[in-house]
């Protein structure tokens, strides 16, 4: 019988038992939207998943995504690689939530371990129900009512700045103009709220002064970054994290320099607008 082991007490479960490369029993599959629901991200160890398995695994929860901002597996559009190593030093080091700057960000991801450092590039996740519940009933109140911008270019500016960044991402510029989206979000399956602001794509609160906007937004990053709402998982080859990107962020560790990472990912779609 597969079980779950807390990770920390804000969130993350490692799942024991359940072998992922397998097609899934429709009971393994309940268990884990559960637990998806329940402990925010879910870890597995010890999982050689091929192109088609991770697939098959990722279609048990929604229809896939892609994103042309990085390159993808052969023949498997879906599957985005993410590597690091001499030649492609790591970018981001922020925290967020993936692809806040879409209309309908996704569900989550399924992100997979191929190549691993020797030692660090360790992944930090963050639960935003978490940090929302820990505000004052006042600061809750307040942030309920506003509005926040997200950008793409926001988010990707390190990229559209390098030699041919801009020609690179031209499509995904004018694919991805700027959103808006509520600073707290209702989780639609559990009904929990949580803050729905990230480092990385929110630009700024809509309907505020850039001072006032900066300063709030200075102090919720802050905020969602303090130990208590946080946890860190170390990486084996053929780890996996399934994170429910509606109520978590992350940030990867770069502290492996100039050691080699790759990890392939999968983003699963909502399938509307829950929010």
């Amino acid at each position: 019988m597969f079980s779950i082991e807390p990770v920390s007490g804000a969130l993350g479960g490692l799942v024991k038992d359940i072998d992922l490369c397998q097609p899934l029993k429709d009971n393994e599959i309940a268990f884990i939207k559960e637990a998806l629901h329940q402990y925010q991200v879910l870890f597995f160890r010890d999982q050689p998943l091929g192109p088609d398995e991770h697939v098959r695994l990722a279609r048990y929860f929604g229809d896939l995504q892609s994103h042309a901002a990085y390159d993808h597996l052969e023949g498997y559009p879906e599957l985005t690689i993410l590597e690091n190593d001499l030649a492609r030093p790591p970018k981001i080091e922020k925290w967020h939530s993936d692809m806040t700057f879409r209309p309908c960000p996704p569900i989550g991801s399924i992100l997979h371990a191929i190549v691993i450092p020797g030692k660090g590039g360790d992944t930090m996740f963050s639960s935003m129900s978490a940090a929302f519940e820990a505000l004052s009933q006042k600061m809750q109140s307040f942030l309920s009512e506003l509005i926040a911008i997200h950008d793409f270019s926001h988010g990707f500016k390190e990229s559209i700045a390098e030699l041919g960044g801009r020609d690179r991402l031209q499509q995904m510029i004018e694919d991805n103009p700027p959103v808006e989206h509520p600073v707290v979000r209702v989780h639609p399956e559990t009904n929990k709220k949580g803050l729905y602001v990230n480092s990385l794509f929110t630009l700024r609160i809509k309907d505020m002064r850039e001072s006032e906007s900066r300063a709030l937004l200075d102090f919720l990053f802050e905020h969602i970054a303090l130990p208590e709402f946080t946890c860190r998982f170390k990486w084996g080859i053929n780890s996996v994290a399934f994170w429910d990107n509606r109520h978590t962020q992350h940030k990867p560790v770069n502290d492996y320099w100039p050691g080699e990472r790759r990890m392939q990912r999968i983003t699963i779609e909502d399938g509307q607008r829950p929010f």
